[in-house]
């Protein structure tokens, strides 16, 4: 059989493929990077179409992870994509999922583990960034946490993924208003490598997506 085997020449087809195929004129520059990495991660340029955000979320992450802010994750398999390798400051990716406080307090709020695990980033929160790749319910809480007063983080990248809950629960955070820049996008797509691949394209010297700079 005859296919490019080259690392590299994989990597740099790929982005022209996706470049060539994405279309980007409705979406700011700023987002861009971040755009084509979630669709390297996904292989479906036709995820732009449900793409929502607020603010310039890429901008904000990146600053807060140049002052050593915390990265909070939903799951393990978001902190496992994240090449934290990359990461030069003090930044380091936490996931309470596993805690062991997490499942007698998932059981006194009567919700799941995902969404209890939140409850133990208390004021780390602050100045932090969040990505969510698996869970609905631990956006849902996040947002409820915010708009009850709690600490709010730098920026949030939501990709909850699933039939029950995940277009709810992001549709809940373009509702919500919170102030706080995002990426999100519409309806039950999502899942942890479309998280990771969000702070990746933050994290990433350079902010390298193939040649797309």
């Amino acid at each position: 059989m005859g296919y490019l085997k080259n690392p590299d020449e994989i990597y740099a087809e790929s982005f022209a493929a996706i470049r060539r195929e994405t279309d980007l004129a409705r979406l700011p520059a700023e987002l861009h990077t971040t755009v084509l990495r979630l669709v390297h991660a996904c292989g479906m340029p036709d995820l732009v179409d449900d793409l929502a955000w607020s603010g310039d979320a890429p901008s904000a992450a990146r600053d807060a992870i140049g002052q050593g802010a915390a990265i909070f994750v939903d799951a393990q398999m978001v902190e496992a994509g994240i090449m934290t390798s990359k990461i030069t400051s003090k930044t380091e990716v936490l996931c309470t999922l596993r805690d062991p406080a997490t499942p007698e307090l998932a059981r006194t709020l009567k919700t799941t583990r995902s969404a209890a695990a939140l409850d133990l980033w208390g004021a780390q929160l602050a100045g932090a960034i969040v990505a969510i790749g698996n869970a609905p319910t631990a956006l849902f809480r996040l947002i409820e946490l915010i708009e009850g007063g709690g600490p709010r983080p730098a920026a949030i990248f939501a990709f909850p993924v699933g039939f029950v809950g995940a277009a709810e629960s992001k549709q809940a955070l373009i509702e919500a208003e919170l102030g706080v820049p995002f990426m999100t996008v519409k309806g039950r797509r999502g899942g942890s490598a479309l998280a990771s691949a969000a702070l990746n394209s933050v994290i990433l010297p350079g902010n390298d997506d193939g040649g797309a700079q």
